[in-house]
């Protein structure tokens, strides 16, 4: 397996949560009598305001080091998550640690950045939002989404090293390092009621689609970069992602890398980039990477699953029809930090085979024997006309009116992206995907990354084959 080192996705948030439950091998708190015991139990977390995503007008001239000045600052955070994961017992004795040694240094380094960010952006001929100031100082609450501990989160501490717990013992489903998921973040898909629903195509829509045949990562090819939201920093993701498509895709691919790249793709007129976390058994065995950035050192342990199958579909508008994707347009789909974020930008949805008229968000799916997990991602289908990226990697591109299918006035309909992904994986409890250390591997920051990279005259013919009504490959 190849293995880059990595950093962090969407500038500048993160919750920092660890678990101050004793290790598994430790003494239980509830058999001493020292009155410990609530203190013990605590989950410490650390709230950072997410700084990229209010950055919706940076310029051009300053994308790149404010770029890089994000991805420090998600640095920080994974650093603080670190240092509260190794500090636990002097947290559970003095109730002012957290916020003398962690939080209060973290404010102070993320105040810098901000006025370097501020800086960089005046010196461009921009002007910062408002209120920026406001987003350094992050708060410490419990790791649930609530405000309580998360259900089952007796679980083993995180090591300082973000390795395993030397017994090897994990509890409900959970990783091994202790910070998650947990019991409460898998339901059995048997109790979920059908939801989804589709816009009626109206009778101008494009039925026709595309789908390009691109593999399934046989080749192996994983880094923790990223190449959209952290150009030019290593491990930008913190977190492992497969690769299908373009094989040239790391933190510092240009659009010519890309370009010029090997392809996955049957159809090699398309050498777009598709890519995502990887899913990994949270069953006690070590991957290649267990020692490495984006792995082991961000607290992503476990064997990576190989999907059993990929699909890649280009559909139509149920309003009206498409125009032809933009050369080297970006889109992001989900939040990879949907946990501290708030779902405002969560696009997770989780199922099983035979049961796809079911899609969870916020759980991860128990598939009955003999049904396989199944990850889907429906991309924002709707383009500004004018950019193939903008400063916080969302505002150029928008998702269609869910009742009509309309896109929002100033946005035309493109072909939309839908990847379909399934995993065969024991039943139960037992899977997780990798995430940013302090987003706990909770299902809800399941995201999915695209660059266009197909030819300028096979990307004309696509959108010619879904506005015709045709099925293409």
């Amino acid at each position: 397996m190849t293995v880059a080192s990595a950093s962090l996705l969407l500038g500048g948030g993160g919750l920092v949560a660890v678990n101050v439950y004793a290790s598994a091998h430790e003494e239980n708190p509830a058999q001493r009598g020292d009155g410990a015991q609530q203190q013990q139990q605590q989950v410490a977390t650390i709230d950072c305001p997410d700084v990229g995503n209010g950055l919706s007008d940076v310029p051009d001239a300053a994308r790149s080091e404010v770029d890089g000045e994000l991805a420090t600052m998600d640095s920080q955070i994974t650093e603080s998550y670190q240092r509260l994961a190794a500090s636990r017992d002097a947290a559970a004795r003095d109730p002012d640690f957290v916020q003398n040694s962690i939080l209060q240094p973290l404010k102070e380094r993320r105040s810098t950045l901000i006025d370097r960010i501020d800086l960089e952006i005046s010196r461009a001929g921009g002007t910062s939002p408002e209120g920026m100031k406001d987003l350094a100082a992050c708060t410490a609450r419990s790791a649930g989404t609530d405000g309580s501990p998360p259900a089952g989160s007796a679980a083993p501490s995180a090591p300082a090293d973000g390795g395993q717990q030397g017994d090897g013992q994990q509890g409900d489903g959970g990783q091994q390092n202790g910070n998650g998921p947990d019991a409460s973040d898998f339901v059995d898909i048997n109790s979920v009621q059908p939801n989804v629903k589709t816009p009626r195509n109206q009778r101008a829509a494009s039925r026709g689609t595309f789908t390009t045949k691109c593999g399934r990562n046989e080749n192996g090819k994983f880094n923790p970069d990223n190449v959209i939201v952290a150009p030019g920093v290593s491990n930008g993701a913190h977190h492992m992602h497969d690769y299908v498509g373009n094989q040239a895709n790391d933190a510092f691919a240009s659009d010519d890398d890309l370009a010029n790249g090997d392809t996955s793709c049957r159809n090699q007129g398309d050498k777009s980039t598709y890519y995502w976390p990887v899913l990994r058994l949270q069953n006690g065995k070590d991957e290649n990477d267990a020692q490495a950035d984006g792995g082991g050192k961000d607290q992503n342990v476990g064997e990576i699953q190989t999907p059993a199958s990929v699909t890649l579909k280009f559909v139509g508008s149920p309003a009206g029809k498409v125009v032809a994707m933009p050369r080297f347009l970006r889109i992001i789909t989900g939040d990879a930090k949907a946990f501290t974020n708030g779902d405002a930008n969560a696009n997770a949805s989780w199922s099983c085979t035979g049961f796809e008229d079911r899609q969870l968000k916020d759980k991860y799916p128990i598939c009955p024997e003999g049904s396989k997990v199944v990850r889907s991602f429906k991309f924002q289908s709707c383009w500004d006309g004018r950019n193939t990226d903008s400063a916080n990697h969302r505002t150029h591109v928008a998702f269609a009116d869910p009742a009509s299918g309309a896109c929002p006035q100033g946005f035309q309909a493109i072909p939309q992206l839908q990847q379909r992904i399934v995993y065969d994986v024991p039943p139960g409890p037992g899977f997780a995907v990798d995430s940013f250390p302090e987003q706990l591997h909770k299902p809800v920051t399941d995201h999915g990354d695209f660059i266009n990279v197909f030819d300028d005259g096979l990307m004309r013919r696509v959108a010619s084959c879904i506005n015709r009504g045709q099925r293409c490959t």
